[in-house]
C-alpha cells in the first residue's frame, strides 16, 4: 500500500477500535507519505499521553515537529507546545497563519483569555478570510460576552463559507450568547451532520442541552465527544456536572476524576472534586481538593471560602479564619469585584473569631466592614454595641491570644502579618 492506502487502512482499522493496529498503521503511513497531515492527524487522536509518544518511532522530517507541536497542545503539556512553535517560527515558518492560530489555542486552552484574544484578532487582521479555528475564537467571545464582535465574526464567516462546521459552530455560539438555546442546538446539529465527527460541536450542544434542562440528550452528545476524543476534559466535566444535576454523586466523581486527570492544574476541576467529596461526607478529601484548587490558582475565588467553611463545619475555628483572612488578602490585593454575599460572610465570620478571642480593634474593623452588607448590618452593628459596651465596663483585650492572626494593612492598623496556612497532604486526590 501506498501511504494514502495505508491513510485508509488506519481509518478502518480505528473505526473497527483496534487502536494499536491502527497506531502502527498510521506511523508506517507517515514513514512513506511524510507529508499527508491527515495521517499525522489522525495518529495524534490515538495518542492518550506523553509515555505513548515515546514509543513511536516517528520519521524524522520537519513535519515531526508540526506534529508533536499539536500532540503537547492536545495533551496540555503547553509549555512544550509554545517552545516548538516558537522553534518553528525562528527556522523559517513566521508567516505561517495556522501556527499562529495554534498558539493562540494553546493560550485558550490555558485561559489566558486576554492573550489568546490578541492574538486572534492579528490574525485576523492577516488572513481575514481564515475559517480554521475561528470556532475557538468565538467561544473566547463567548467567555467575555462580546456580543457585537461575535455577531461580526458570525456575519463575516456566513459570507465566507455558512457551510463549515466552524461557520455553524460561531453561529451556534451567537445564539446561546443571546440565551436562544433552541437555535444554539439546531446549528451545532447542523454542524455535526456536516461532520459527524466534529469534537467541538459534540460539547457544544451538551451545553445547550444543559440549558434547556434536557440532562439525556446532555449525557448523549458529552458521550460522543468522548468517543470523538477521550481527552476532551469539557466532556468529561460536562458528564460530572450533568450527574450532578441528578443527584448521583458517585457518578459525577467518577466523570470529575477523569477531568481533573486531564487537567490537574484547573481549578475548577479540583473545586468540583471537592463538592463532590462533602456530598459523599468525605471531608477530608474535600478540604485537599479545596486546598489544592487554591494553590494552583482558583479561577472563580471560592476554594477558599469553601475551604473556610468546610472548617467552619468541622468546629475547626483558626483554620477557617486563616482561610477567610487570606480569600479577603487576595481579593482586596487584586482588586476585583467579588460576590457581596462571601465577602460578607468572611467579615461575619472574622467579627464574630475576633470578639471571641477579646481582640476589639479587629473585632471592631470587621464589624464595620459587616455594616457596609445589606444580609450583615445588623448583626455588624449589634456586635459594634457590645464591644463598645465591653470596653466601657473595662474589658481589657487579650494581649497574647493563642493561634490569633490580623486583618491585611488595607483594612486595619495592625501590620501584624497572618500566619501560612500549611499545604494539605494530597497524594490521595488525583485517582
Amino acid at each position: 500500500l501506498d501511504g494514502f492506502g495505508l491513510y485508509l487502512y488506519g481509518v478502518v482499522l480505528r473505526k473497527l477500535d483496534l487502536v494499536k493496529e491502527a497506531i502502527d498503521v498510521f506511523v508506517e503511513a507517515t514513514h512513506v507519505l511524510p507529508l499527508h497531515w491527515g495521517a499525522w492527524l489522525e495518529l495524534c487522536n490515538l495518542i492518550t499521553d506523553k509515555e505513548m509518544l515515546k514509543f513511536l518511532s516517528l520519521p524524522d522530517t520537519w513535519m515531526k515537529e508540526f506534529f508533536l507541536a499539536h500532540i503537547y497542545t492536545e495533551l496540555q503539556l503547553i509549555e512544550e507546545a509554545l517552545q516548538k512553535y516558537q522553534h518553528l517560527i525562528d527556522v523559517g515558518f513566521s508567516k505561517s497563519s495556522y501556527i499562529v492560530s495554534q498558539i493562540a489555542v494553546a493560550y485558550h486552552n490555558i485561559r489566558d483569555i486576554d492573550k489568546a484574544l490578541s492574538i486572534f484578532n492579528e490574525l485576523r487582521k492577516q488572513d481575514p478570510y481564515r475559517i480554521e479555528n475561528m470556532d475557538t475564537f468565538s467561544n473566547l467571545l463567548y467567555v467575555r460576552s462580546m456580543k457585537s464582535e461575535l455577531s461580526y465574526l458570525a456575519h463575516n464567516l456566513c459570507e465566507i463559507d455558512k457551510y463549515r462546521v466552524e461557520t455553524c459552530c460561531v453561529i451556534g455560539n451567537y445564539y446561546s450568547l443571546r440565551s436562544q438555546h433552541e437555535k444554539a442546538a439546531l446549528y451545532f446539529q447542523r454542524a455535526l451532520k456536516l461532520n459527524p465527527r466534529y469534537l467541538g460541536a459534540w460539547t457544544l450542544m451538551g451545553h445547550e442541552y444543559m440549558e434547556m434542562k434536557n440532562t439525556s440528550a446532555a449525557i448523549q452528545a458529552y458521550r460522543h465527544a468522548i468517543e470523538v476524543n477521550k481527552r476532551d476534559y469539557r466532556a468529561w466535566y460536562g458528564l460530572g456536572q450533568t450527574y450532578e444535576i441528578l443527584k448521583m454523586p458517585f457518578y459525577c466523581l467518577y466523570y470529575y476524576r477523569r477531568a481533573h486527570q486531564l487537567r490537574p492544574n484547573d481549578s475548577r476541576m479540583l473545586v468540583a472534586l471537592g463538592e463532590c467529596y462533602e456530598k459523599l461526607n468525605q471531608l477530608v478529601e474535600a478540604k485537599k481538593c479545596y486546598w489544592r484548587a487554591y494553590a494552583v490558582g482558583d479561577v472563580e475565588k471560592m476554594a477558599l471560602v469553601k475551604l473556610a467553611k468546610l472548617h467552619e463545619q468541622l468546629t475547626e475555628s483558626e483554620q477557617a479564619a486563616q482561610c477567610y483572612i487570606k480569600y479577603i488578602q487576595d481579593i482586596y490585593s487584586c482588586g476585583e469585584t467579588v460576590e457581596h454575599l462571601e465577602e460578607s460572610t468572611a467579615f461575619r465570620y472574622l467579627a464574630q473569631y475576633y470578639f471571641k478571642c477579646k481582640l476589639w480593634d479587629e473585632a471592631s474593623t470587621c464589624a464595620q466592614k459587616c455594616c457596609a452588607f445589606n444580609d450583615t448590618r445588623e448583626e455588624g452593628k449589634a456586635l459594634l454595641r457590645q464591644i463598645l459596651q465591653l470596653r466601657n465596663q473595662g474589658e481589657t483585650p487579650t494581649s497574647d491570644t493563642p493561634g490569633t492572626f490580623f486583618l491585611p494593612a488595607s483594612l486595619s492598623a495592625n501590620n501584624t502579618p497572618t500566619r501560612r496556612v500549611s499545604p494539605l497532604n494530597l497524594s490521595s486526590v488525583t485517582p
